[in-house]
C-alpha cells in the first residue's frame, strides 16, 4: 500500500537532486532582479547573462560584477557575431575576469544575421586562446536538440554535430572543461534522441537542457515563435488555439521529471542539469523552484 507514496517520494528526491544543479538566465537590463534571485536561489548558482544587443557589453559586465558580489557564479554569453576584433575580445575577457571573477562563459555564434566584426563562429573565438589566457576554465557551447534552421538550411544538420566535435576537441587539447547548453524546448524525448545521437558521434560533453519556467500559454507561444522552437512546442500551440486557455500558467513539472529520470537512468546521455528561462517572470520561477529544492 505504501508503494505509490514511496515512488512519489523517490521522484521528488530525484527532481530535487537534478534541480540542485540548475542555472538561470537574465539579461544585463534585469540586473535589478539580483536581490530577488539572492533571496530565492542557493549561493554559487550559475547565472547566465545573455547578450542580445552588442551595445549591452558594458551592462553585461556590470551585471556580472553584481552577481559575483551577490554570491553567484556569473556566466556571460560571448556571441562571436558581437565581437569586433581580437583586441576587443581580449579587453572584454580581461574585464570580466578582473572585475567579476568570471571563470565560465557561454561561447556561441550568435543569432545576428551579420557579424559586426571578423568573427561569426564560436570556434573562431576559442582559437584566439584568449579565454584560457584570461582565467576562463569552463566553456559552454550552444546545442540544438530541435535543430537550428539558420545553420541547417545553409550547411545541413551534420554541420551542427561537426561543430560540437571541433569545439570539444579544442577544449580537450587546451585543458578546458566544457558542456552544452541547449535551446529551450518543452519535451524530454527530443533531448534523449539528440543526446543519444551525439553520444554515438563521439560528443561526450555534459548537457544542460533549456527549460522554460512557469508562464502563461500566451507568453510561451510568443517565445516559441520568436526563437524558432520546433516540434516540442506543438502542445503549447494547440492549447493556444483555445482562447480561454491563453492566460493559463503552464509549468515544466512533467518535463523536468522526465529529464531528471533520464539523468539517473541513462547517465550515458550526459543530461546533467536544467537551464531555466524566466519567461513568466522571476517571481513565478522562484515560487515554483524553491519548494522543489527543499529535501
Amino acid at each position: 500500500m505504501n508503494a505509490p507514496l514511496n515512488m512519489e517520494l523517490l521522484m521528488k528526491d530525484t527532481v530535487r537532486r537534478f534541480l540542485e544543479g540548475a542555472s538561470v538566465e537574465i539579461t544585463p537590463r534585469q540586473a535589478e532582479k539580483i536581490p530577488l534571485l539572492q533571496a530565492g536561489l542557493p549561493p554559487r548558482t550559475r547565472i547566465y547573462i545573455a547578450l542580445i544587443d552588442p551595445a549591452d557589453v558594458t551592462a553585461q559586465l556590470d551585471a556580472a560584477v553584481k552577481l559575483r558580489a551577490a554570491g553567484f557564479e556569473p556566466v556571460p554569453h560571448v556571441p562571436a557575431r558581437f565581437v569586433r576584433d581580437r583586441d576587443g575580445l581580449g579587453r572584454r575577457l580581461n574585464d570580466l575576469s578582473a572585475k567579476a571573477g568570471v571563470t565560465q562563459a557561454l561561447v556561441l555564434g550568435g543569432g545576428a544575421p551579420h557579424p559586426i566584426g571578423q568573427y561569426d563562429a564560436a570556434i573562431q573565438l576559442l582559437e584566439t586562446g584568449l579565454f584560457e589566457a584570461n582565467g576562463v576554465t569552463r566553456i559552454g557551447m550552444a546545442g540544438h536538440p530541435e535543430g537550428n534552421p539558420d545553420i541547417t538550411k545553409a550547411k545541413g544538420e551534420a554541420a551542427l554535430v561537426e561543430a560540437l566535435k571541433l569545439k570539444q576537441a579544442y577544449l580537450a587539447d587546451h585543458g578546458l572543461k566544457g558542456y552544452i547548453a541547449t535551446q529551450f524546448l518543452f519535451e524530454a524525448a527530443p533531448v534523449a534522441y539528440w543526446a543519444a545521437d551525439l553520444n554515438q558521434a563521439g560528443v561526450k560533453l555534459p548537457i544542460h537542457v533549456g527549460v522554460p519556467g512557469p508562464a502563461t500559454i500566451k507568453t510561451l507561444v510568443k517565445y516559441a515563435a520568436m526563437c524558432g522552437v520546433g516540434n516540442s512546442a506543438r502542445f503549447i500551440r494547440k492549447q493556444a488555439l483555445n482562447v480561454t486557455k491563453l492566460l493559463t500558467v503552464s509549468t515544466p513539472d512533467d518535463f523536468v521529471e522526465k529529464l531528471a529520470t533520464l539523468n539517473v537512468e541513462r547517465p550515458e546521455l550526459g543530461i546533467a542539469a536544467p537551464h531555466l528561462y524566466p519567461f513568466g517572470g522571476f517571481d513565478k520561477l522562484l515560487d515554483w523552484l524553491k519548494p522543489k529544492l527543499v529535501g
